[in-house]
């Protein structure tokens, strides 16, 4: 069992609940949260990049001059990729750099970056984290109070526009709703932030999925 501290936004600590790890897997499977990553991240990649082959470029296909007898070096088109103006040798081309993984194997992944940042004593559960109006100065101040210096992902149980608008202006700070949580993004910051609500949901689903 892993002990998890709830504490106020003043960063008093509030309650302490329980966290089974048997909820997450038990353990952590670092070779499938490493495929996850690498999914994650090469899914991310755009894939446009493109530049004109030799057949691709305007202009004749006439060979310039004769092979021999000019006293020059050979050539052959004004297409050729070893002239100004000349196509790419090896020209690139878009290409798809997807990835995929079954739906089971993604939900692993999830709970194997959950239970690491658990272990690590990576994740902070607040009470509550409601603002009556965007305050990013009210956020900030909240994240020093409960001694969160680095990246974070705040996750919550629902979308809370205030809550949003308060964090987008804060570096390396992401909101997510808890049921969009990945591999990807759990283990792209070094820490994470949940609400009570958003936790207790986490651990339900975990029980729901066992």
């Amino acid at each position: 069992m892993i002990d998890v501290v709830v504490y106020n936004r003043e960063g008093q600590e509030v309650e302490s609940l329980k966290l089974d790890e048997s909820i997450f897997g038990g353990y952590v499977r670092y070779p499938l949260l490493k495929q996850a990553i690498v999914m994650y991240h090469a899914n991310r990649r755009v894939g446009t990049a493109s530049t004109k082959s030799r057949g691709m470029v305007a202009g004749s296909t006439r060979k310039l001059f004769r092979q021999k007898g000019t006293g020059n070096a050979r050539v052959g088109n004004r297409r050729t990729g070893k002239r100004v103006g000349g196509g790419v040798t090896f020209a690139k081309t878009g290409r798809d750099f997807g990835r995929a993984m079954p739906k089971n194997q993604r939900r692993l992944a999830r709970d194997s970056a959950l239970l690491a940042k658990f272990k690590a004593g990576n994740v902070v559960v607040v009470n509550e984290l409601n603002f009556e109006a965007p305050k990013t100065r009210d956020f900030a101040e909240m994240l020093s109070n409960l001694k969160i210096n680095r990246s974070c992902l705040v996750t919550v149980n629902e979308h809370d526009e205030n809550l949003y608008k308060s964090a987008r202006n804060v570096p390396k700070v992401d909101v997510l709703v808890v049921a969009d949580l990945n591999a990807g993004d759990i283990c792209n910051r070094q820490k994470m932030l949940f609400t009570k609500e958003a936790f207790l949901s986490l651990i339900n689903r975990g029980s729901e999925g066992n």
